[in-house]
C-alpha cells in the first residue's frame, strides 16, 4: 500500500533523488546528558546531515540512544551540547512558541504506540496538528484529514474511535496525523514495533511511498534489521555514539567513526 498525499508531491512514481544545498535536518556535535549525582549520557557528539528525499534508519542495541537522538532531531528535547538545525536554521535560540511552530510546520511524528486520543474519532485525531498550527479553516482541515485517510485506505474509518480500529489501522491513522500539516520530514520511533507482519509491511510501504513518490524525508528508529536494510541509509549507534553512517546495504561498522 502506497499513497500520495501532498498537492506538491511528485506524481511520476519515480524515486526522488536527495538533492538540496541545505540539509533538511542537521546535527552538529549534538549531545544530550541527563544531569544528576551520576550524569547519564544519552547521545554523544552526533554530527550528520539528512537531505530531501532520504529514507534513513537509526539502529542500535537497546539503550544505545536511538530514540534520544530522534527526539533531538525532532526538537522534542534540547541538546546539552552542540546544535540541531532545521532547513539551515539554528534552533537553540528559539523560544518555546517558535520551536513548537517550527516543529508543527516542518516535522511529523509517528511513534511505536500511536498515542491517538481515545475519545476522538480518527478524523478528529488527524485534525489536531492542523488546529494547533492554525493555518486552515475548519472546512479545509476536515477536507485535508479526509484526503489523507482516504489515501491511506481509511476512507470508511474516519468516524471510528481508536478502540474500534485494528492495530495496523491505528498506526495508519498515526501516519495520517503526522502528515496533516504537509511536513517535509517524518520522524518515526519504532513505527512497526507493536505490529504483526502484515501491518508492518503496510506501514513500511506507506513510509517508503512518502519518500519515493512524495519526495519527503523519513528518519525511522527501528530494531528490525530487515526493514533497516530496505531503507537507503543506516545510522548505527552504540552507547550514544554514532559508529556507522553508510548506505543500508553495506555492513555496519563495529568501531567508532574517525
Amino acid at each position: 500500500m502506497t499513497a500520495t498525499v501532498s498537492a506538491s508531491a511528485e506524481m511520476s512514481g519515480d524515486p526522488v533523488a536527495p538533492a538540496s544545498a541545505t540539509p533538511l535536518i542537521e546535527a552538529v556535535h549534538a549531545g544530550r546528558v541527563l544531569g544528576g549525582t551520576v550524569p547519564v549520557t544519552l547521545v554523544k557528539d552526533a554530527t550528520f546531515a539528512v537531505g530531501r528525499g532520504e529514507f534513513v534508519a537509526i539502529t542500535g542495541p537497546s539503550g544505545s540512544g536511538k530514540s534520544s537522538l530522534l527526539y533531538l532531531l525532532g526538537l522534542l528535547d534540547p541538546p546539552t551540547s552542540g546544535e540541531i538545525r532545521i532547513a539551515g536554521r539554528e534552533t537553540a535560540s528559539l523560544d518555546d512558541d517558535a520551536r513548537a511552530a517550527l516543529r508543527l510546520a516542518t516535522l511529523g511524528f509517528v511513534f511505536q504506540f500511536h498515542f491517538l486520543l481515545p475519545e476522538f474519532s480518527a478524523l478528529a485525531n488527524v485534525m489536531i496538528p492542523m488546529r494547533r498550527l492554525g493555518r486552515r479553516t475548519e472546512a479545509e482541515m476536515r477536507a485535508r484529514a479526509e484526503e489523507i485517510l482516504a489515501a491511506l485506505g481509511l476512507a470508511d474509518h474516519g468516524h471510528k474511535r481508536p478502540d474500534q480500529l485494528s492495530g495496523g489501522q491505528r498506526q495508519r491513522v498515526a501516519v495520517a496525523r503526522a502528515l496533516a500539516n504537509d511536513p517535509p520530514v517524518i520522524l518515526a520511533d519504532e513505527p512497526t514495533g507493536s505490529l504483526d507482519s502484515k501491518s508492518t509491511g503496510q506501514v513500511f510501504d506507506i513510509l517508503d511511498g512518502l519518500v519515493r513518490r512524495d519526495g519527503r524525508t523519513v528518519i525511522a528508529v527501528t530494531h528490525d534489521l530487515d526493514l533497516a536494510a530496505r531503507m537507503q541509509r543506516r545510522i548505527h549507534l552504540v552507547d550514544g555514539l554514532i559508529v556507522s553512517d553508510r548506505p543500508a546495504s553495506e555492513p555496519v561498522r563495529t568501531g567508532p567513526l574517525l
